[in-house]
């Protein structure tokens, strides 16, 4: 196991710039996710990690040994990729020992590391089969034995579950999250799924157009979004947000609507702010204010609302289970301690 530093890295292709010094601290043991949209360079990262991009500027260590220079077979670490990358004319237990009989490994060395990799992740019966008799979750069970076998100082994931059907996704993703568990070795991985990130981080990373937005612990992220994007990205449905004023002790939104400021202990600044309220903090409330109804999503666990007040689009998620027809009114009230306002101009949060 190991710490991995990554100190202002920079990267370009020519004179586009992808990474504009990111700067992240990964503890021994820790499981990291990059998360962010298509192009914000969160894989371009993790390939600089690997050693399968070069560097532009900036320091990567890893166990504290600056690895710019280092090929990628002498970086000690592992990589799990979104395509399997398994060979299709070997066996299970072929494809997990390659990487041990490239270094010369006796046989049965490799013979105990594949079992003891195998039990681990429900292979044992699979073993003598081909990728072509595999499912896509037994398939990514192997690639994931592979990079076991190797006893790595850091597993590094490459968007790893988004070929998979949604519910194996969720059964996957617990598998890998119970395997951190039990080896306990430093993992990066990658996913644009915020969902995937929530559930299996110790810390995320929130990445936009090459620059790091904001790292924490999952629920410090959910709670204290440290500005509009990741306000944005991080939640489903994603937070409702509203242009206006705060104005005589509360915000004027859309349709100079009121609604109450949030109970942060913080001064609310003057002039032009948004509003942020996430779906699952509205509540139904008699003294609330009028909703009217515009699509109704029964989920089973919630009622997700499309509603209009006053000049905004909002979405409502309830755990009550709404009965409404299209242009029915609904009165609805944000919990006020969980209310966050942006400066419109800079998109930072405001308050504690």
């Amino acid at each position: 196991m190991a710490t991995v530093d990554i100190r202002q890295v920079r990267k370009a292709f020519g004179s586009t710039q992808i990474l504009h010094g990111v700067s992240v601290a990964i503890e021994d043991g820790q499981f990291v996710v990059l998360v962010g949209p298509s192009g914000c360079g969160k894989s371009t990262l993790l390939r600089m990690l690997a050693g399968l991009e070069n560097i532009t500027g900036g320091e990567i260590a890893i166990g504290g040994r600056v690895v710019n220079n280092v090929p990628p077979k002498d970086r000690d670490i592992a990589m799990v990729f979104q395509n399997y990358a398994l060979y299709p004319h070997m066996t299970v237990f072929q494809n997990m020992a390659f990487s041990m009989k490239l270094a010369g490994a006796p046989r049965e060395v490799m013979e105990r590391e594949v079992q003891k990799a195998a039990k681990i992740l429900g292979l044992e019966q699979l073993l003598h089969r081909f990728p072509r008799q595999l499912s896509g979750g037994q398939r990514q069970r192997v690639a994931m034995g592979r990079a076991i076998v190797r006893n790595p100082q850091v597993f590094l994931f490459d968007e790893p579950l988004s070929n998979l059907d949604a519910k194996l996704r969720v059964q996957m993703r617990a598998e890998i999250k119970e395997l951190h568990q039990r080896l306990k070795v430093t993992t990066v991985y990658v996913t644009h799924d915020q969902i995937e990130a929530m559930t299996m981080a110790d810390l995320i990373v929130v990445m936009n157009h090459g620059r790091v937005e904001q790292a924490g612990q999952p629920l410090e992220l959910y709670d204290r979004p440290a500005n509009l994007f990741v306000a944005g990205f991080i939640g489903s449905p994603a937070m409702n947000m509203m242009e206006g004023r705060v104005e005589g002790g509360s915000f004027r939104g859309p349709g100079d609507v009121a609604w109450p400021l949030p109970l942060n202990g913080a001064p609310p600044p003057g002039g032009e702010v948004i509003y942020g309220i996430r779906p699952e903090h509205l509540r139904l409330d008699p003294e609330g204010l009028p909703a009217t109804v515009h699509v109704v999503e029964p989920t089973g666990s919630e009622t997700q609302v499309l509603m209009h007040v006053g000049g905004a689009n909002l979405i409502g998620a309830f755990r009550e289970r709404i009965i409404a027809k299209p242009g029915e009114i609904l009165k609805v009230s944000p919990e006020t301690s969980l209310v966050h306002l942006f400066d419109k101009g800079t998109g930072q949060r405001v308050g504690n």
